[in-house]
């Protein structure tokens, strides 16, 4: 297996080359891919770059209404605060009130 280290243009790159450049904000590849640096050396092994999959697990949402209208009925209630979502996922910060979540 060959592994090529990417810096953020290539990650950028690869969301437009295939076709998903609108699936995150600018601001939202930005902190997925420090998301992805940070846990690739936490864990001490190389991430695949598969941007189909990113697109499959993570969603940007940009205020907890966008939030709470995909997952309050999976949950059981609407979240006061991007905190409250931690108890269920993972939640990457984006600014102001814009963050990612693993889908789940």
């Amino acid at each position: 297996m060959l592994i090529k280290r990417v810096n953020f243009n290539d990650f950028l790159e690869e969301f437009e080359r295939h076709g998903r450049k609108d699936q995150f904000s600018y601001n939202g590849k930005k902190a997925l891919f420090d998301y992805l640096e940070q846990l690739s050396e936490d864990i001490g092994e190389a991430i695949e770059l598969d941007v189909v999959a990113l697109c499959c697990e993570f969603s940007e949402y940009k205020n907890l209404k966008e939030f709470n209208r995909d997952y309050s009925y999976s949950i059981g209630h609407d979240v006061d605060c991007v905190d409250e979502i931690y108890d269920y996922t993972t939640v990457i910060p984006v600014g102001d009130e814009t963050f990612i979540i693993q889908d789940f």
